[in-house]
């Protein structure tokens, strides 16, 4: 008799096409149906528990089944589950915008509600190509950095550089220019650079901050390093600690103004998502920022991110790996000596499966980006799993 999880793998591949995924891998490659989630911990359908050293795609901050979160939203479902934000307006969502205005940069002070990170890069996009529009000017090309990634709609790839996933989409891309991203610079001089160029040539500067905000990078917002306010700064992922989707791009006033005019001046920002600035979203978000408000997270963070960064340490003396970075709880180690064919990342992803831990590699980069709540002992067997794994598909040198 099939156990629970084949069961629910077998009904999940008859219907559902999943995200970023070749489909016929799981004709080998046994989806994993997850029950429960509790803590840093996923659940299976047959009692087996994995580590979620990815939180689970950049968003869980502070575990699952968070009570802090999970009253908030429950409390809000007793009194409004949605409600269009044209014309109208609800508490949560205007005390998000006050509060994300308090602890952006000093020339945020405006929040335009979206749905998910593409689409919050895409709305930027649009706003600054429009402000210019508004000013009588056309200024139609976007700039980005080499080796970058904003996410998957039209837009947003655009202005990434994944080969593996804008070639295909090339025809259908909007105008943009990438540049090296500079070397032997600090990230406060490179972001200090990049501000003082583009005040000199009048156009914007979008911070990206998707999945670097809220704490992530050691700082709430990673252009704190260089004490920098952009233009825009796009947040998702972590805003709702992993619940619920959400997204905001913060602007400025000058650019609010730019669209302030008569209906009949045809100047108006005319871009919606059904669910923008949805309540039960936003209350998940309000709980988010009341942890942080509440408790040393930033300073937690900062002592697990040494940690981390000692226990890596051991990784360098392997023949395999190439490289390793870290920048407060983001660490990737980089692998060498594979071509493309060897999925490489996917063999490492299996044997970590099998000793409970969740690491998900972008190709032969094994990267650790754990809820902020985590143990040492959590974080031990996670980065021993992690060697062992890298070590398991050495080759002989």
């Amino acid at each position: 008799m099939p156990n629970q999880n084949t069961k629910m793998m077998q009904r999940d591949l008859e219907v559902i096409w999943h995200p970023c995924t070749q489909m016929k891998d799981h004709e080998t490659l046994p989806l994993i149906p997850v029950k429960s989630g509790k803590g840093v911990y996923l659940y299976d359908f047959d009692g087996n528990s994995y580590i979620d050293a990815v939180s689970s795609w950049w968003v869980n901050l502070f575990g699952h089944a968070n009570e802090i979160i999970n009253a908030k939203i429950k409390a809000q479902l007793e009194t409004l589950e949605h409600v269009l934000l044209a014309g109208f307006t609800h508490e949560p969502a205007i005390e998000l915008a006050h509060k994300l205005v308090e602890i952006t940069p000093s020339e945020l002070v405006k929040v335009f509600y979206v749905d998910n990170g593409s689409s919050a890069v895409e709305a930027a996009l649009k706003m600054s190509y429009h402000y210019h529009l508004n000013q009588g000017k056309c200024k139609p090309i976007f700039l980005s950095l080499t080796n970058s990634y904003h996410g998957e709609t039209i837009g947003a790839l655009s202005v990434g550089d994944v080969k593996l996933y804008k070639e295909t989409y090339e025809p259908l891309l909007i105008a943009n220019m990438q540049v090296p991203v500079p070397k032997d610079q600090s990230i406060e001089a490179a972001q200090t650079a990049a501000r003082a160029l583009t005040l000199q040539y009048d156009v914007h500067l979008i911070a990206d901050e998707i999945m670097t905000g809220f704490g992530r990078t050691g700082k709430m917002f990673a252009c704190e390093y260089a004490g920098i306010s952009p233009d825009f700064m796009t947040l998702s992922k972590g805003i709702t600690g992993g619940y619920l989707p959400l997204s905001v791009v913060m602007t400025t006033l000058e650019v609010y103004n730019a669209f302030y005019c008569d209906y009949n001046e045809y100047k108006a920002f005319l871009h919606s998502h059904s669910y923008t600035g949805n309540p039960l979203a936003c209350a998940a978000a309000l709980a988010t920022l009341e942890i942080f408000e509440n408790n040393d997270v930033l300073g937690e963070n900062a002592k697990k991110s040494h940690y981390i960064k000692a226990k890596l340490s051991p990784f360098s003396a392997l023949p395999n790996v190439k490289e390793i970075r870290q920048q407060g709880m983001v660490a990737a180690v980089e692998l060498q000596g594979y071509e493309t064919s060897e999925r490489i990342g996917l063999k490492v992803y299996e044997y970590a499966l099998s000793q409970g831990v969740l690491l998900r590699p972008l190709g032969a980069v094994i990267y650790f980006m754990p809820p902020y709540i985590i143990t040492y002992e959590e974080i031990d067997k996670m980065i021993e799993v992690a060697y062992a794994g890298i070590k398991s598909v050495s080759k002989p040198y």
